[in-house]
């Protein structure tokens, strides 16, 4: 009998390896994840999208003053990990 993969979750797939601590780049700029918010009421709401399943607080790390902001947009091949997320015992579902 073969085992089988695990297949990730349609989250796991939209974050990618985004998590807090993580730190991750791309053409807009580098951030760290501050904040993973799973509570799709308080992610709609901070993100003012009905849709809303999830939201990542990040601060842009280029920025001397780079103030934290949510996003919502999903992991693309566009992103890179610049540095793994803190090992924690498990990620939080508010900021």
């Amino acid at each position: 009998m073969r085992s089988m993969s695990p297949i990730p979750s349609q989250l796991d797939v939209e974050l990618g390896p985004r998590r807090p601590g993580a730190v991750y780049q791309n053409v807009s700029g580098a951030f760290e994840v501050l904040a993973l918010i799973t509570d799709p009421i308080r992610a709609a709401q901070m993100l003012k999208r009905s849709s809303a399943r999830w939201a990542l607080v990040v601060r842009d790390v280029l920025r001397a003053d780079g103030q934290p902001f949510v996003i919502g947009s999903v992991w693309t091949t566009s992103d890179y990990l610049v540095r793994p997320a803190k090992r924690t015992p498990s990620v939080t579902s508010a900021a």
